[in-house]
């Protein structure tokens, strides 16, 4: 990604676009203090003062969170707000705020050296984590950290300048609280060294339609200060001083990206549907306690990432909270059908609250229902929340990373237990709740056919499916050539999955990459599928794009990229698309 090379008209620096758009303005480098960087320190103070210091320490932290639920209340977006909330959940974090307030007492650090020394702890756990959900969580932590530092030195947290012109923010990393604080009027484009398409950056970026790059190595250096840029989040160029013709053709760029949203924007609110009216089930990926999409754009929510329950709590949620949350979103989804993923973590996503052992193939190890499998009571304490929730509204079972048949009977085997437990101490729940699985991996697809026999539904996460079947770890930047979401070989198994479920009655969400990507989706309707289901900002380019075409020419698309040889050729026929 870092590649540094010379043109015609400018030295151009290529990065991972995280957020579409283009824009040309002077760049605005900041300048990084360091604070959040720096190691932890060990001073200390005189004895004598361990209560001064403890209640100084305590000070801090109710100031802290004053702070974020003012910015939790008046965020810009709803993204934003929840970001805010999850920040005030890690200063109640009780067992994080008793190693800080011990390191204090008993070896008088001095608060800030506290501070510095457990969060730095936290971050190097979560650091080592490829889950991108869990391991966006370090961006929480630094932020959080920072403010405590702040208020402890009495300064300032803000770290954006007012500005008085249109700029390209260049900066090494950006934190949640610096995104709130972005001047809109003037910031229009970002450009960090940092951060991926998970990253709170590239989220809020998104959220807030700001083009934005990540990836760009040493950028605060390279770039000059009030140097003019063009930035393009589409192509993932940089473009340093681009003579006026680059500079209308990025113009264009933009021109057509605004006029595309506009067009977008109108399906937002309507069903999805293909051209000719063939329904297409629209659902939304959800990775908190929180339904914020109104219902009129989507139709079920199609994963629920409970993963978030685990990465808030230093000890596993217990069955009272996790049915609270659960019952939260039924509530909010008001009636549609919410698929409950149960709990997808593994070796390569250690958790604080769980004593996991390193493995030295993690992504081949105890993960997903394996995992769930090996630990009964973790897994029965989520069963048994799960099916109390369900006697309140439509929720279904999904489990993750499946890889046999074996696997699935267990499960169930499971189920069956959680609910004679719950019959016999009088509680209610939905005895035909239906249960699922999640496709990811090759072995189960192969046989999707006997599968489709022994469950309600199924839902194919590409991301991992593609990740196995070419063998390619997706998060190794090294390994981009060879993993490949659009290869002959995924669209053939897709191709399967689709067919066996179908000749079964048995429905099949794609929940993956693939389902939120406009061509992605135009493609998975010509393989067969019926359902999506996607962040919810991709649900308007999604619709717009399906509703351009009719399901015959969704078919033959399909037709003609199973019969290619290799994922250039593939993705070469999506991008010559007359719908695209």
């Amino acid at each position: 990604m870092d590649q540094k090379k010379k043109k015609e008209h400018g030295i151009v620096l290529t990065g991972m676009p995280v957020s579409p758009g283009a824009v040309v303005a002077r760049a605005y480098v900041q300048d990084n203090p360091g604070l959040q960087w720096q190691e932890p320190d060990q001073a200390r103070f005189d004895p004598g003062r361990e209560g001064e210091m403890r209640d100084a320490f305590y000070r801090a932290v109710f100031q802290a969170r004053e702070e974020l639920a003012c910015l939790a209340r008046g965020a810009g977006s709803e993204v934003q707000g929840e970001i805010f909330a999850a920040q005030r959940e890690i200063l109640e974090d009780e067992e994080l705020l008793s190693r800080i307030g011990q390191a204090i007492l008993e070896e008088r650090l001095e608060p800030e050296s506290a501070i510095r020394r457990v969060f730095a702890a936290y971050e190097a756990l979560f650091c080592k984590m490829t889950d991108p959900l869990i391991a966006a969580r370090v961006a929480d932590l630094q932020d959080v950290k920072r403010r405590l530092l702040c208020i402890c030195q009495g300064g300032e947290g803000q770290r954006i300048l007012p500005l008085k012109e249109e700029v390209i923010l260049v900066a090494r990393d950006l934190l949640p609280s610096d995104m709130a604080c972005l001047d809109r009027a003037h910031i229009k484009g970002i450009i960090t060294e940092m951060g991926g398409t998970n990253s709170h950056t590239a989220i809020l970026a998104r959220s807030l339609q700001i083009p934005a790059i990540s990836g760009i190595q040493g950028a605060t250096r390279r770039i000059p200060q009030g140097i003019l840029a063009a930035l393009d989040a589409v192509a993932g160029e940089v473009i340093l001083e681009p003579d006026e013709v680059q500079q209308a053709r990025y113009g264009k760029i933009q021109e057509q990206l605004l006029a595309r949203r506009r067009e977008e924007a109108r399906y937002l609110s309507r069903p999805g549907s293909t051209r000719d009216g063939k329904v297409m089930g629209m659902g939304i990926n959800i990775g908190s306690g929180e339904v914020s999409v109104p219902g009129e754009q989507y139709d079920f929510v199609g994963l629920l990432r409970t993963e978030f329950l685990y990465m808030e709590h230093t000890a596993p949620p217990t069955e009272e909270e996790q049915y609270e949350v659960y019952r939260k979103v039924l509530r909010q989804a008001n009636g549609k059908t919410v698929t409950l993923r149960t709990l997808d973590i593994g070796g390569d996503k250690a958790l604080p609250c769980l004593a996991l052992p390193r493995e030295e193939n993690s992504f081949l190890g105890s993960r997903g229902l394996r995992l769930c499998l090996a630990r009964p009571e973790i897994f029965q304490t989520q069963l048994r929340a799960a099916l109390r929730a369900s006697a309140l509204g439509d929720l279904e079972l999904l489990f993750p990373m499946v890889g046999s048949l074996e696997e699935i009977f267990q499960a169930r085997a499971w189920v069956r237990k959680a609910m004679e437990g719950l019959a016999a101490e009088g509680f209610s729940y939905n005895p035909h709740i239906r249960m699922g699985i999640m496709i990811e991996v090759p072995s189960i697809a192969l046989v999707a056919d006997l599968a489709a026999e022994e469950v309600d539904f199924a839902s194919i996460g590409t991301n991992d499916l593609a990740q196995y079947v070419s063998a390619a770890d997706r998060m190794n930047p090294g390994m981009g050539p060879y993993y490949q979401g659009y290869s002959p070989a995924m669209l053939r198994l897709l191709e399967r999955i689709f067919s066996a479920f179908a000749a079964r009655h048995k429905p099949v969400c794609v929940c993956g990459e693939m389902a939120g990507d406009p061509q992605g989706s135009v493609l998975l309707a010509g393989l067969g599928a019926r359902k999506l289901s996607m962040d919810p900002a991709s649900l308007a380019g999604v619709k717009a794009a399906l509703a351009k075409v009719s399901l015959e020419e969704a078919k033959n698309l399909a037709g003609r990229c199973l019969c290619l040889r290799t994922q250039e050729e593939i993705l070469g026929e999506l991008v010559g698309h007359e719908s695209f």
